[in-house]
């Protein structure tokens, strides 16, 4: 099968090019990562090239040996994403160790896979166990909202969460769990990579101080719909914030929306 003609190319496809429309990609900001399923790599195996020379991640991740992603490309735009998926994507192997790993398929420019290739694997490698191996999808962007919200309060988990769960009554159900942040750090390292992935253990999504965020996910659309909700609820926030807030949801308010919908909220973020 042609790989471009794939469900799951389509999907990566469609995804950054719904990111860069709604302003999340300027330049070559952002990066987006999915690990194939078995089956798929299996139907594209023939059009896979293996000539290519190992590289180190930067990091390991005994827990994704052997697993194929598919990764933009380092520096390049999501803008271009969609008319040239060949030069700005790639294919990638990781080896028996979980310390390298070789592209199979794109950048056929040049190039290679995205700088945050360590914190996208170490994400995958943690969301892989706490949710089973139903992750699949790692999403980074640079939402304005959700970036500008970060100057204006400290790096705190709750105080984040509350302010998206009582921004917009969807959040609760979207996220129960809360949405993690770090303080700033310089990206691309595995500094930055260890950090978020400790968060992103507890979190589905993660947030970067002045900088962006995280989001994982089942499928394309369940991370782009997390990472949309965030920033949703980050603009209303700051919207209202700045006519003056006069009413808000309430714990209790939140304790009945988690009745309603059947999930447990983070005790450790209501008062």
């Amino acid at each position: 099968m042609k790989i471009l003609d794939t469900k799951f190319m389509k999907g990566f496809i469609k995804m950054a090019d719904d990111g860069y429309q709604m302003g999340w990609h300027e330049r070559n900001g952002g990066n987006l990562s999915y690990r194939l399923k078995p089956e798929e790599v299996e139907d594209i195996r023939q059009r896979l090239n293996d000539n290519q020379t190992w590289q180190p991640i930067g990091t390991t991740v005994p827990g994704l040996a052997g697993e194929f992603f598919l990764v933009t490309g380092s520096g390049k735009y999501f803008r271009n994403i969609k008319v040239d998926p060949e030069a700005c994507l790639a294919i990638i192997e990781i080896d028996d160790k979980g310390e390298n790993y070789r592209i199979r398929w794109g950048l056929v420019e040049g190039g290679r896979p995205t700088s945050e290739l360590p914190t996208h694997l170490l994400n995958h490698a943690v969301r892989f166990r706490a949710t089973g191996g139903k992750c699949r999808v790692i999403y980074h962007a640079h939402p304005a909202n959700i970036t500008a919200l970060t100057y204006t309060i400290k790096p705190d988990a709750k105080t984040l969460t509350r302010i998206l769960w009582q921004s917009e009554t969807e959040c609760a159900v979207v996220f129960p769990e809360g949405i993690g942040i770090v303080p700033w750090m310089v990206p691309g390292g595995t500094e930055i990579a260890e950090a978020t992935a400790r968060l992103i253990k507890h979190y589905p999504a993660v947030v970067w101080s002045y900088h962006g965020a995280f989001a994982s996910g089942s499928s394309f659309d369940e991370a782009f719909g997390l990472m949309h909700t965030i920033e949703k609820a980050a603009e209303i926030y700051l919207k209202a914030k700045s006519v003056g807030i006069v009413n808000t949801i309430t714990d209790d308010n939140l304790r009945v929306l988690a009745k309603a919908f059947g999930v447990t909220l983070n005790p450790a973020f209501l008062d």
